[in-house]
Formats: C-alpha cells, sequence, structure tokens
C-alpha cells in the first residue's frame, strides 16, 4: 500500500492524512485547516499529483473541518465532502452556531469562529451522509460515538489501516467534555476498536500514528 501522506495543520496541530488509492485518486481526511498546505502536498509528490475524490471528515469539530470551505471551491464537485448524520449540522450554511457553542466550551471564547467565517467561503453542507457500515473509495465507515454524537473511524480493510478522528491517539483518547460528548460512549467505542486485528495501523486526529495492538495494551477502558 501507499502510506498516508501527512500535513500537520491549523492551531491545535491537527492532523490532515491525504490517502492515495487506485488510480491516483486521494481521500482527504480531516483538512482542519491550510487548504493551501493541503493543495501543495497534493500536487507535489514523487508519483505525480493526486486527484481527491472524497473529504472524510471523522467529526464536525472546526479544528478538523475549517479548511473544507476552501478545498470545495477550488474542486468543486469533483470532491464529495463526507460525515455522518449526527454530525452533519457542524456543516452547511446554519453550522454558525453549532461551532460557536462548541468553542465556546472548549475555549472559553468563540471569537476567532468570527474571523475564519469571514475570511473563507461559506461552509458548504455533505454530499454524502455516512452511517455505520457505509462504505466509501477503499474504507468501511465505523460509527464510534463519544468524542461527538456522529464520531467515525475510516477502516481500509484490506491494508489493514484506520483513520481514529478524535476518539483514539497514541497513548489516550479523545475529550467527552464538550457538547454531545458522552464518556460511557467513547469507553464502547474504544472497547470495540481494541478488539480489531491488533496489527491494525492507527492514524488519529493528532499526535504520532500507533497500533491497535500498542493502544489496547497501554489504555484502560
Amino acid at each position: 500500500m501507499k502510506y498516508p501522506l501527512l500535513s500537520v495543520v491549523g492551531p491545535v496541530s491537527t492532523n490532515c492524512w491525504i490517502y492515495p488509492y487506485a488510480d491516483g485518486c486521494a481521500a482527504i481526511i480531516d483538512p482542519g485547516d491550510e487548504a493551501d498546505v493541503i493543495i501543495s502536498a497534493l500536487k507535489n509528490i514523487n508519483s505525480g499529483p493526486l486527484k481527491p475524490e472524497y473529504i472524510l471528515l471523522t467529526h464536525g469539530h472546526f479544528d478538523h473541518i475549517c479548511a473544507v470551505p476552501q478545498l470545495k471551491n477550488v474542486f468543486k464537485d469533483d470532491v464529495k465532502i463526507a460525515i455522518h448524520s449526527l454530525d452533519a449540522n457542524y456543516l452547511g450554511p446554519d453550522a454558525y452556531n453549532t461551532h460557536k457553542q462548541s468553542m465556546k466550551a472548549a475555549m472559553g471564547d468563540a471569537s476567532i469562529l468570527d474571523y475564519y467565517w469571514n475570511a473563507f467561503p461559506g461552509m458548504p453542507s455533505a454530499d454524502i451522509i455516512l452511517e455505520e457500515g457505509s462504505t466509501i473509495g477503499p474504507f468501511t465507515a465505523l460509527h464510534i460515538p463519544g468524542h461527538t454524537p456522529g464520531s467515525m473511524a475510516f477502516w481500509d480493510r484490506e491494508n489493514g489501516v484506520l483513520f481514529t478522528g478524535d476518539t483514539l491517539f497514541q497513548r489516550g483518547y479523545g475529550r467527552t467534555d464538550l457538547p454531545g460528548g458522552n464518556e460511557k460512549q467513547i469507553c464502547e467505542s474504544l472497547r470495540r476498536l481494541f478488539a480489531m486485528e491488533s496489527s491494525i495501523k492507527v492514524y488519529p486526529g493528532h499526535g504520532d500514528a500507533t497500533t491497535i495492538e500498542q493502544e489496547s495494551k497501554g489504555i484502560q477502558v
């Protein structure tokens, strides 16, 4: 397999993964900011430019979707935005209030939201609504709530690769004290992930890559 390309973007160092697959196509996973950096990464690889077919969102928090408007503005209908139904309210023309509530809870202040909202094109709606077991590109979508109601993992079963967003990190997992977070749910989601094949490579929303084996031994839930 081709390993995913990583761009660490935005003020809280979000991992934006670019995942190549058949015929020079790619999925952009969690474009949290700095659309120009992401576009440059798509263009400047040794094997030739990648064509993004999907923007896959593990959840709706702003630090994972901030570059979506610019990317959609550049790639138009050639790229499809996909998110779980329970986090779809983070996208679309009415998303501002959802993000404002979330940012106030996370940071105590939502003023930075106004800068981003006014600086870039409007937040587009989802093109594809995902549910548990949906297939998209090379992935099966897994619903793993707890960090947000619609948190998802994207699993390439054939290549043993799992993108976990803010549900599972190296030596940790996502916070549950933001709107829609649920500690019981995230523990259930982690137990589900830890029951998967131990050799699966995990690419999280922040921090270094890891494996199911490593995290299942190090995190108690």
